[in-house]
């Protein structure tokens, strides 16, 4: 990375904490950009679990604020090709990262330029004044036409302070208390708990057989999505191209490394799938089925946060004394990410072919400001959160919608459940933890908000905290073994294009690979295959990508360096 360019960025001006007065209607200058008729713009989201018209609350508040209707396009059945072929991408685009796909797309001329005719100036203020370092990221960075086409997302205010921890290990709690809470040491002895507990509860709240896990398979990138994130739950390195990052000694580890933390961790769910502990239709099912499955307490471990207890602990699970909470093996390591205010991988952007550019510029603006963003992650202002002489807090109505999303009818004007209307863009502007500037020292978060310390409202909570000696997942995760990825100015480089067809090869290799060895019904049948993984995979040119990989890694540990000094 040059040093102009490095230096560019960090004598841009420190991010302003003031809010500005934006109107719903328009950008803060008094000038509408609601449309008088209804308009339909197609958001294209990588990041996406759903297709189609938005519903519910936030549907009823796009019309009421943009008189926008929001047709959500995932990344599936290879709509990032046929949109690039048919050189519309859609109005609003939201990438899984700011790697090949991005790249290609700017340079093809398909993101708009949100410096052009003054869009940003004008619709965008809230952006143009408050994330001045992550927009100066996408340009100087990010963007190989070094203009700037939008930002990453989970911008934060402060580079000093670490976000929410997102690797919980989740585990029904009032099970593992049945069973007598045997130490978890490591994922061997997690398999055996996992056993017990499906002898202590063999059939889940539909009366179907239960499972220590259930996996799905469409958010699988370079890797099975499931296997790298174990590794990053348990050792604590990072997804890094087609392998995992240890941020402690800037060391790369490929997925077909010799015992290293990808196929360590492709072993343990061979482990649960021989010992009937996988829900055998992880190898086809979704996202959705996935979700039903934790609904439903058909599984009963995520390492995730929000896909396990935020699934299961519902206000009928807790009333009933069921629950999932953290359970980490004590020779676990989890990722826990810096924040970052260069903003991350995942970015927000225009297509270049929009009839309605600056629609688009002032809706991402308004999902930026503290109002926008709060009523994306919680819901209506005023319905299901306020802000009160500088303090957060949930309504009543607030704190039965987060305990029971599934069940809880909105009140009018809003129809459906609040699990309904759920933002299905499925990004992020703002970290959660970065401050809020509308009140006195809080952050997004509303976990960490004063009027969210209370006493346990549940017997199998308090259970959970008297066990794990902490009042909320954080505490309990900070008091053991964890590891940091700082955030930098680090973006990690598109393999070069004679490397492209090796990587897609590899790739392909890999995830069919490890789903084949997850199911696979013996050692013996586990060990072919991953022989056959890895000779497919050096054959397919693997040596020279993992070449570049190492050499990326170096780049990634003097930018890590660079803030830690």
């Amino acid at each position: 990375m040059k040093k102009s360019i490095l230096s560019a960025i960090l004598g841009i001006a420190i991010l302003s904490t003031a809010t500005l007065a934006i109107s719903c209607k328009g950008n803060g200058n008094g000038k509408s950009v609601k449309p008088k008729e209804t308009v339909t713009l197609d958001v294209y989201s990588q990041l996406a679990n759903y297709s189609g018209l938005q519903t519910g609350w936030f549907a009823d508040l796009m019309l009421e604020k943009f008189n926008v209707k929001i047709n959500i396009i995932p990344e599936v059945g290879g709509a990032y090709q046929t949109r690039m072929e048919a050189g519309n991408l859609g109005d609003i685009v939201v990438w899984g990262n700011d790697g090949d796909q991005y790249r290609k797309a700017v340079e093809a001329g398909l993101l708009l330029d949100w410096e052009e005719d003054d869009l940003l100036a004008k619709w965008g203020p809230y952006i143009n004044a408050n994330m001045k370092l992550a927009l100066q990221k996408n340009k100087m960075i990010v963007s190989p036409d070094k203009k700037i086409h939008g930002f990453g997302h989970s911008v934060s205010t402060s580079a000093k302070d670490v976000q929410q921890f997102f690797y919980t290990w989740d585990l029904r709690f009032d099970i593992y208390e049945q069973i007598g809470k045997p130490e978890i040491k490591n994922l061997d002895d997690l398999v055996d708990v996992l056993a017990k507990m499906k002898e202590a509860c063999p059939t889940d709240d539909n009366g179907n057989p239960t499972y220590g896990a259930s996996l799905f398979n469409d958010w699988d990138g370079d890797m099975v999505m499931f296997v790298k994130a174990l590794a990053t739950a348990y050792f604590g390195f990072d997804e890094f191209y087609v392998g995992l990052y240890d941020p402690e000694t800037g060391s790369f580890h490929g997925a077909i490394e010799e015992n290293g933390p990808y196929l360590e961790c492709l072993k343990f769910f061979n482990k649960l799938f021989q010992a009937g502990l996988l829900d055998p239709d992880s190898l086809t099912q979704k996202y959705n089925g996935m979700s039903e499955d934790f609904q439903n307490g058909t599984a009963f471990w995520n390492i995730f946060n929000w896909m396990g207890s935020g699934t299961y602990n519902s206000e009928t699970h807790t009333s009933q004394g069921k629950a999932m909470y953290p359970v980490c093996p004590t020779e676990a390591r989890p990722l826990v990410y810096g924040q970052n205010v260069y903003g991350a991988e995942r970015i927000w952007s225009i297509g270049s072919k929009t009839a309605y550019p600056e629609l688009c510029m002032a809706i991402i603006n308004w999902f930026s400001t503290p109002e926008g963003y709060l009523t994306t992650q919680y819901g209506p202002q005023g319905v299901t959160w306020e802000i009160k002489d500088g303090k957060s807090y949930l309504t009543e109505f607030g704190k039965k919608a987060m305990a029971d999303q599934n069940n809880t009818e909105m009140p009018e004007p809003y129809k459906g459940t609040y699990h309904d209307g759920a933002f299905q863009i499925n990004n992020i502007t703002w970290c959660l933890d970065a401050s809020n500037p509308l009140t006195e020292g809080e952050t997004y978060n509303r976990f960490f908000w004063a009027s969210e310390q209370v006493p346990a409202a549940t017997e199998i909570e308090q259970a959970w905290r008297d066990w794990s000696k902490a009042a909320n997942p954080d505490q309990y995760l900070l008091s053991g073994n964890y590891q940091i990825a700082p955030g930098t100015l680090f973006t990690a480089t598109p393999v070069p294009t004679d490397l492209e067809m090796k990587k897609s090869q590899v790739c392909d290799c890999v995830k069919n690979g490890s789903w084949n060895d997850i199911n696979a019904k013996t050692d013996a049948e586990y060990d072919s295959i991953v022989a056959k993984m890895v000779e497919d995979c050096k054959s397919y040119g693997w040596d020279d990508l993992n070449a570049f990989f190492v050499e990326q890694a170096k780049v990634r540990a003097a930018a890590e360096k660079a803030v830690r000094q």
